[in-house]
């Protein structure tokens, strides 16, 4: 399994490889975890307009059974210890949700798909265009995952250069209202 260190200097070719030869992931293993996320493959110039790192959080909904997230802005203070997140009104900034899709297109690879088109994103919101892909790197854990991006309108999938790990943080610690 390749190292956090050997990740982040990755080519994108090198990535693509990893999520084609990733794993399966247990969906339940990802119940109400959350993930640091850390920006793989993006031009330095779109780092500093966006993010490096972010978290990304798993919720099992009692109500429909189902496996949804949402995505939390961070603080963007370099490497180590817990990442701390964005408040606005005392609660953390929330954008980005999805639904875990355990069904998905082949050419994505072995895992799970991150899909924003069912989470709950405005109607109108381009967010809901994307997809993540994402694949464990290390057969049976779900400790450290990698995951890709792409936008999908209708029949039309268009790819992104924009890669990502995820490494498992601890339990879920904020729901936000729905």
């Amino acid at each position: 399994m390749p190292t956090r260190n050997e990740l982040l200097s990755a080519s994108r070719k090198e990535l693509a490889t990893l999520m084609q030869s990733g794993h399966p992931i247990a969906p339940g293993a990802l119940d109400e975890t959350e993930y640091r996320g850390t920006s793989l493959g993006l031009p330095a110039w779109v780092e500093r307009l966006t993010w490096k790192t972010f978290r990304k959080t798993f919720h099992r909904d009692p109500a429909t059974g189902a496996l949804r997230g949402w995505n939390v802005r961070l603080l963007q203070r370099g490497r180590g210890g817990r990442a701390e997140p964005i408040l606005r009104g005392g609660v953390p900034v929330t954008f980005g949700h999805y639904v875990v899709v355990e069904e998905r297109p082949v050419e994505d690879g072995p895992g799970l798909l991150l899909h924003y088109g069912l989470g709950k994103n405005g109607r109108l919101d381009p967010v809901r265009l994307l997809r993540d892909p994402l694949v464990a790197l290390e057969a049976g854990s779900a400790e450290l995952l990698l995951g890709f991006t792409y936008l999908e309108a209708g029949p039309v999938r268009i790819g992104t250069p924009s890669f990502f790990t995820l490494e498992r943080e601890g339990p879920l610690t904020y729901r936000p209202p729905v």
